[in-house]
């Protein structure tokens, strides 16, 4: 049962990571060096960069050609890293909502002033950036029940490592104040904020009526940006031992029989992000949940919309 598990995810997280090149024309020229420059104006320019002194920039663009920047234009001049172009040359711009997936996150720190407020169907969140690699936020249903606050630490391993731990600390609010939730976890990111995949695992505890009961919960996600506006996205949520009771009734003797057994419990989310502008995007997907050996789809998309404020 596990096996389907492990398989069904190494599918999606494979795709994410797979890159089809279609055509062989219009790939980038690696041996060149590739510069963006970004205007006060919030203009952004990408090419070969022919010409720079003191009262302007002249820059060879794919798809402009060559234009010719003002000096005081410029705010900032810089050399493209090898993962900020696709195969055609095109600029891909960080994700700005990389934090998030569809319900985990991962390692990479919320910066410093870069909230942003997400809307599910089910009910709304809002994640602040309040320090240094440091991101508090609180999130509810529609009716205001349950009420469960986030906080999350990051801490950058290498260039490519992300270290996060953090909690989740939650209540039935009104509705059931007798209820409460405490879920600290920690995760491994590798990557940066347009490929990335991510590893985290915690222990979630549940109270009701003063009876705390806990299980250990663990996730694989990943998210691969493949244009300006588009991101794939796959994220899962496992319960690796969940109790599931079967009864058989034999019309022979009258007796039914009843069997406990502990499988794997899994929702499985692959999807697709569009960041149409540089503060907001659009998030859906379609889940899967495996449970008592059997996968079923979710009728419900699952969708989010992100807005930066």
């Amino acid at each position: 049962m596990k096996t389907k598990i492990i398989c069904c995810i190494s599918i999606f997280v494979s795709l994410l990571f797979f890159n089809i090149k279609l055509v062989a024309q219009d790939v980038v020229d690696t041996t060149v060096t590739q510069y963006i420059i970004e205007t006060y104006s919030g203009g952004q320019f990408v090419g070969v960069l022919l010409k720079e002194d003191d009262k302007e920039v002249l820059i060879e663009t794919k798809d402009r050609g060559k234009v010719t920047i003002p000096k005081f234009e410029v705010k900032v001049i810089r050399v493209l890293k090898p993962g900020e172009l696709n195969v055609k040359g095109d600029y891909l711009p960080e994700e700005v909502f990389s934090t998030r997936y569809f319900i985990t996150t991962n390692g990479l720190p919320i910066k410093k002033g870069e909230n942003y407020v997400l809307w599910n169907l089910y009910g709304p969140e809002i994640h602040f950036g309040v320090g240094k690699n440091i991101g508090l936020g609180l999130m509810t249903s529609w009716i205001g029940m349950p009420v469960i606050g986030s906080a999350k630490y990051s801490i950058k391993v290498s260039e490519k490592f992300n270290l996060g731990l953090g909690t989740l600390l939650g209540t039935g609010s009104w509705a059931a104040p007798d209820f409460l939730l405490a879920l600290p976890y920690g995760v491994l990111t590798y990557g940066d904020r347009r490929n990335n995949i991510n590893f985290s695992g915690g222990y979630g505890v549940v109270s009701y009526g003063g009876v705390p009961e806990g299980k250990a919960l663990i996730s694989i996600a990943g998210m691969k940006k493949v244009g300006k506006k588009v991101s794939l996205v796959f994220d899962s949520f496992i319960v690796p031992e969940v109790r599931f009771t079967d009864s058989t009734y034999d019309p022979n003797t009258g007796i039914e029989t009843i069997t406990n057994k502990y499988n794997v419990l899994a929702i499985l989310i692959p999807g697709i992000r569009i960041q149409d502008a540089a503060d907001k995007a659009f998030q859906f997907g379609f889940a899967g949940i495996y449970a008592n050996g059997k996968m079923v789809p979710v009728p419900i998309p699952f969708l989010q919309w992100y807005r930066k404020f």
